[in-house]
């Protein structure tokens, strides 16, 4: 299969506390959990949670690894965007904030005038765009 549009995407990151990263990203945002699995106590085995809307062609994989941690270390233009095609509903925002996110100021004007930036347990940061997108 050749690398085009239809190719899926994983965002692989390390997370500080899996448990935490999917209740923002799960109960929050409402991905799918798409895979859990449990690591061993062997250096690189890590434990994995794999997260996704489930029609979507992307899905985020975090891991942590309790006997070699990497400690993650985002910085304020590591932005994952949705674009919401409309106004950013106040009910998801404040459940996502409820669920271990933080809204914070981008320092880029763009996103704040078009969106909502929330920073998940590990510091990433995620934009909710009220605007649309298409690569076509």
């Amino acid at each position: 299969m050749p690398v085009n549009g239809q190719s899926h995407i994983r965002i692989a990151r390390p997370s500080r506390d899996l448990a935490a990263a999917e209740r923002f990203w799960a109960e929050g945002l409402g991905l799918s959990v798409v895979w859990r699995s449990a690591g061993g106590q062997a250096h690189g085995e890590h434990d994995l949670l794999m997260l996704g809307w489930p029609d979507a062609s992307w899905h985020l994989e975090l891991v942590h690894d309790a006997t070699a941690p990497v400690e993650p270390v985002p910085t304020e233009e590591d932005l994952l965007v949705v674009y919401v095609d409309e106004e950013v509903p106040e009910d998801l925002v404040v459940r996502l904030e409820e669920h271990g996110g933080r809204r914070v100021l981008s320092p880029n004007p763009y996103w704040n005038e078009w969106g909502v930036t929330i920073e998940d347990p590990d510091g990433y940061r995620l934009v909710l765009s009220r605007r649309g997108w298409s690569n076509s």
